[in-house]
């Protein structure tokens, strides 16, 4: 597709946040977080930005019939070596980063580290019956961590959801309008949709504009990043990996914390991973990774550099 197609991009925000909105609606209605049932729409929410590809796909004709798995990243995983190799750098790379995040915020001062674990000890002390023996926190620490890479495919399951939306319809929707605008403008629209939670305190604790501010902000870095392994792939596979492993890793911070930090300042979606994100980024761009995208070649094994802004790419 070599131009934008902006009705069908407004129509797919508008569904992917009228409906994220429509799945929180009981939330907002009864208890907030605390709803019982907020851990089944919390995931149920992650689809519908599924959804609206689906619908925007097939009402709208965007992509056309016979362009539609390619388009929206599913299939051919070729090169089959790079996409492979994305998608284990999707896979492992989010909980290092996260891991840089937490010495960030603590080089900005904004958490202080205890290597005793005291403070997730008590927090966990609080979730368990009284009189429940403590098991060594150190072994219950070594677990968490040994069981990301895991959790990270399980959490590549919902994280589908919104990957096949995010950077499987809109990256490649907005793609026209050149690399840069595509991936802040899909990544602010990605901030946005979490409005429901976030306003309910989800992430940050933070129940007003702020805290979509701040979800945004922590959405274009990472969306950023995201976007990358999917413009560099031609494949969503890597960025539902990284999404997904990115989900597991989030709560490290929690652990390594001597109280509960401020996580729009120290959490991987904070100031701290904005900035750990942007220097990945800085490092992306100089080596010219941004510009070496699989979907637009020419010819088998040749790679044309990304459009600016305001060019298009060339016709297929």
């Amino acid at each position: 597709m070599t131009r934008i197609r902006v009705a069908a991009i407004i129509a797919f925000t508008v569904l992917a946040c009228g409906l994220a909105w429509l799945v929180a609606l009981p939330l907002w209605l009864g208890d907030g977080l605390a709803e019982p049932i907020a851990g089944l729409l919390l995931p149920v929410m992650m689809f519908t930005p599924a959804v609206a590809a689906v619908i925007v796909t097939f009402a709208l004709r965007v992509p056309s019939s016979g362009e539609r798995v390619r388009f929206l990243g599913l299939w051919p995983l070729r090169p089959a070596k790079r996409v492979i190799w994305l998608m284990v750098a999707g896979w492992l790379a989010p909980p290092l980063l996260v891991g840089l995040s937490i010495l960030a915020a603590a080089a900005l001062g904004v958490i202080q580290l205890d290597p005793t674990f005291a403070g997730f000890s008590a927090e966990l002390a609080k979730m368990l019956p009284e009189g429940t023996p403590m098991p060594p926190i150190e072994l219950l620490v070594i677990s968490q961590i040994a069981m990301i890479p895991l959790g990270a495919l399980i959490n590549g399951v919902v994280a589908f959801g919104e990957e096949l939306g995010w950077r499987g319809w809109l990256v490649p929707a907005l793609r026209p309008l050149g690399t840069w605008p595509t991936l802040l403008i899909s990544g602010a629209i990605w901030g946005l949709w979490h409005s429901p939670v976030i306003l309910l305190g989800y992430n940050f604790g933070r129940t007003d504009i702020t805290g979509v501010l701040f979800m945004i902000g922590g959405c274009i870095a990472w969306g950023i990043l995201l976007g990358w392994l999917r413009l560099r792939s031609a494949s969503i596979w890597p960025a539902v990996l990284a999404h997904g492993s990115l989900n597991a890793a989030g709560g490290l911070v929690i652990l390594f914390a001597a109280s509960q930090p401020d996580l729009a300042l120290a959490g991987p979606l904070g100031v701290a991973g904005w900035i750990v994100a942007a220097v990945v980024i800085a490092i992306l761009a100089v080596t010219g990774q941004f510009r070496q995208q699989p979907e637009l070649a020419d010819a088998p094994g040749r790679l044309l550099s990304a459009p600016r802004w305001g060019e298009r790419p060339p016709a297929p």
